[in-house]
């Protein structure tokens, strides 16, 4: 039989309660470091909840950005999920793992504390 492989896909999504600061840029910043620490927790929990939940490893936050466009009163996030895929298994299905995700943040609206931009939600696209 062949190992699960460990499969990689993409989240990114816009804060808009979390205005952006040059602190957020520096992976070495204390601001960083924490902000990444909950993001992290935050996506492992929700996606524990999801229909790969059992096979889910963890999500690494790898940026934050600035908002569309130049807008420095929202953060865009960027992180990085794993989980194992049988070989025989279907290929991630990102639009109903997007859907989950959706479901999960009340429509794309609120992750914990952070509010979310509706529109700005992207499961490995």
């Amino acid at each position: 039989t062949t190992a699960a492989a460990l499969e990689r896909f993409t989240i990114n999504f816009t804060i808009t309660n979390l205005p952006y600061t040059s602190d957020l840029e520096n992976p070495d910043s204390a601001k960083f470091n924490a902000t990444k620490r909950v993001m992290n927790t935050m996506l492992d929990k929700l996606l524990k909840e999801t229909s790969i939940g059992p096979d889910f490893h963890g999500c690494q936050t790898t940026a934050f950005r600035y908002g569309p466009g130049s807008d420095r009163d929202e953060t865009r996030v960027d992180a990085v999920c794993t989980y194992s895929k049988e070989p025989s298994a279907a290929p991630l299905d990102r639009v109903g793992l997007y859907h989950q995700v959706s479901n999960k943040t009340r429509g794309i609206t609120q992750l914990g504390p952070y509010s979310l931009h509706k529109d700005s939600l992207y499961v490995n696209g």
